[in-house]
């Protein structure tokens, strides 16, 4: 039987492909405020504005390809049952050829309903002010934006509670709930953090390996252990 390796990701795994990260520099987006295109109250005020950003970047995912760490990932599906969370809202997991990704914050490539929050389409074009759902309600981003709730977490927490190993890539660990999942680990698992400026990880009881890292190549590093390790 195969053991169960389940894999925390944050945009530290996607900078490589060239999705940029808010938080790397003055807390703005590609230029924008989060609060003006990544909250609820962004989109009352301002449909078009948020609109117009999800679009753009909806657009920018069809130029932009898996790297090494997003591969390695996929490729370590043959020996081990491997089971992504990832904060991200790109398809690199996917189009690497992951099979078991878990987004918690929403996803570019679909839309929702805003009147029925479980009403969500695949979606790869713009999204503009006049695209409704069937019963004539708008569509929006599935994007979880600040302020709202995660619906994924359970699922989530149930998903870390099996886990024979823990693997934490590119992530500062100061989202929440997202930051808070490797606390519902068993004490005795692994936990390997990969991050080229790992942040501060509190209160662990478990055995930690940090790789101080750009994701690709801690994954390198690492997929080598895991398999001198265990098999």
């Amino acid at each position: 039987m195969k053991k169960k390796i389940v894999v925390l990701t944050g945009a530290g795994v996607s900078a490589e492909s060239g999705i940029k990260t808010f938080r790397d520099s003055d807390g703005l987006w590609e230029g924008h405020n989060v609060m003006d295109v990544a909250t609820p109250e962004g989109w009352q005020k301002n449909p078009e504005l948020v609109l117009d950003f999800y679009n753009k970047r909806r657009q920018e995912l069809k130029t932009v390809k898996p790297n090494l760490a997003h591969i390695i990932l996929a490729e370590l599906e043959n020996d081990f049952d491997i089971h992504i969370i990832t904060q991200n809202v790109d398809n690199l997991h996917e189009k690497a050829g992951s099979t078991k990704v878990l987004h918690l914050h929403g996803e570019l490539v679909k839309v929702r309903s805003t009147a029925n929050k479980n009403h969500i389409l695949d979606w790869t074009e713009d999204l503009n002010v006049s695209d409704f759902d069937a019963n004539g309600h708008q569509l929006r981003p599935h994007i979880v934006w600040f302020g709202e709730d995660v619906p994924a977490i359970e699922e989530a927490v149930s998903i870390v509670e099996k886990a024979d190993i823990l693997i934490i890539i590119g992530t500062s660990l100061q989202v929440y709930p997202a930051a808070s999942l490797m606390n519902f680990a068993s004490e005795n698992i692994p936990v390997y953090y990969i991050d080229p400026k790992p942040a501060t990880v509190y209160d662990l009881p478990n055995p930690l390996k940090i790789i101080e890292a750009v994701a690709s190549k801690g994954m390198k590093t690492l997929q080598k252990e895991l398999k001198k390790q265990f098999h």
